[in-house]
C-alpha cells in the first residue's frame, strides 16, 4: 500500500472509530469529513480537485447479502474488489464478511457526505449489517 494511501486510510480509520464505537452504524458526520479533507489537504500531495481512488466497505455476519449487493453496486459504476471473511482479533468480536468496492471520482465534503448517506441507505435496503465508510488513494494506484 503506498504511503499516501495508507495515510488517508489512517485518517478515515480514526474517523470511523469515533462513530463505530457508539453503535453498529458508521454514520460519518459532515464535521468528521471536513476534518478529513483538511488533513488530506495539509498532509498529502494530492490535488483534491482531481479524481482519486475511493474505496467503500460493507460488513455483514454472513456472505449472502454481500454477494447479492455486489452486482447491484457494479451496475451503479463501482468496481468490485472482493468479498472476503474478516476475523476480529477481539475475543468478543465475531467473524464477519467484508465487501470492498471502489470508484475513481472527485469528491468534496458535500459530495462525500451525500455518498455516505446513499451507501448507508443502500446497506439498509439490501439487508447489509453495516456500511463502514471509505478509504482514498491516488487514482494512479492499480486496483
Amino acid at each position: 500500500m503506498p504511503v499516501l494511501r495508507f495515510i488517508a486510510a489512517a485518517f478515515v480509520s480514526v474517523l470511523l472509530a469515533l462513530g463505530a464505537a457508539k453503535s453498529l452504524s458508521a454514520e460519518i458526520s459532515r464535521q468528521q469529513l471536513e476534518r478529513m479533507f483538511d488533513q488530506m489537504q495539509r498532509q498529502s500531495h494530492w490535488d483534491l480537485n482531481r479524481p482519486l481512488l475511493w474505496g467503500y466497505f460493507f460488513f455483514n455476519p454472513t456472505r449472502e447479502p454481500l454477494d447479492k449487493a455486489a452486482p447491484i453496486l457494479a451496475a451503479m459504476g463501482y468496481r468490485i474488489v472482493g468479498v472476503e471473511p474478516v476475523t476480529h482479533k477481539a475475543i468478543s468480536g465475531p467473524d464477519k464478511w467484508r465487501l470492498h468496492v471502489e470508484r475513481v471520482e472527485v469528491h468534496t465534503v458535500g459530495s462525500l457526505d451525500a455518498r455516505n448517506h446513499e451507501l448507508n441507505e443502500f446497506a439498509r435496503t439490501n439487508g447489509i449489517d453495516l456500511y463502514d465508510g471509505m478509504d482514498v488513494g491516488p487514482a494512479s494506484v492499480s486496483p
